[in-house]
C-alpha cells in the first residue's frame, strides 16, 4: 500500500467516524472530510433532518466548513473524502469549489454522480473536473447504510 493510500484510507476511516455520529443523531449515515494540503481542515455529516435543510449533505457540510476555515470559497488544492458517492447537487458544489480530489466509499446506484448514475466530476463539458476514486473502505460505508436503512424498514419506516 502506497502512502498516498494509507492516507485516504485514513482520512475515509475519519469520515466513517463521522457517518456514524450522523446515524446516533438520526440521520442518514454519511460522513465527509476535507483535507488540503495533507491537513485535515473539516468534518461534518448528514444534517438535513436535524436542520430541516434538504441541502444539508455530508459534502456541503464540509465545503461550508472548509471555505470558512480557508477563508476562500475556491478549495483548490483539496481532496473530499465521502463515505457514499456524491449525488448531483453536491457534485455541483464540488465543480464550484474547485477540489481537486474526491475519495468516496460506497457506490450509490440511485443517484450517484461519480460513475454509477451520472459523470459529473469527469464531464469534459464543464469547466473544471476532479480526480475520482470510488470504493475505498467501500464495504464497511455500505454496510452502515445497509445496516441503518435495515433498521429503518424493520421499524415501519
Amino acid at each position: 500500500m502506497s502512502e498516498r493510500e494509507l492516507d485516504d484510507t485514513i482520512a475515509m476511516n475519519l469520515a466513517i467516524g463521522l457517518a456514524k455520529q450522523a446515524e446516533t443523531e438520526g440521520e442518514v449515515p454519511v460522513g465527509a472530510v476535507i483535507l488540503h494540503k495533507s491537513s485535515l481542515v473539516a468534518s461534518g455529516y448528514n444534517r438535513t433532518i436535524g436542520l430541516n435543510d434538504p441541502t444539508a449533505h455530508a459534502e456541503i457540510q464540509v465545503i461550508r466548513s472548509a471555505a470558512t476555515v480557508l477563508k476562500n470559497y475556491r478549495l483548490t488544492g483539496a481532496t473530499l473524502y465521502v463515505t457514499l458517492e456524491p449525488c448531483p447537487m453536491c457534485a455541483g458544489a464540488i465543480i464550484q469549489s474547485r477540489i481537486e480530489r474526491v475519495i468516496f466509499g460506497a457506490y450509490d446506484e440511485n443517484s450517484g454522480s461519480c460513475g454509477s448514475v451520472f459523470d459529473i466530476l469527469q464531464n469534459k463539458k464543464l469547466n473544471h473536473q476532479v480526480k475520482v476514486i470510488g470504493g475505498i473502505e467501500e464495504e464497511r460505508c455500505a454496510e452502515i447504510l445497509k445496516a441503518f436503512f435495515g433498521q429503518r424498514r424493520g421499524k415501519g419506516g
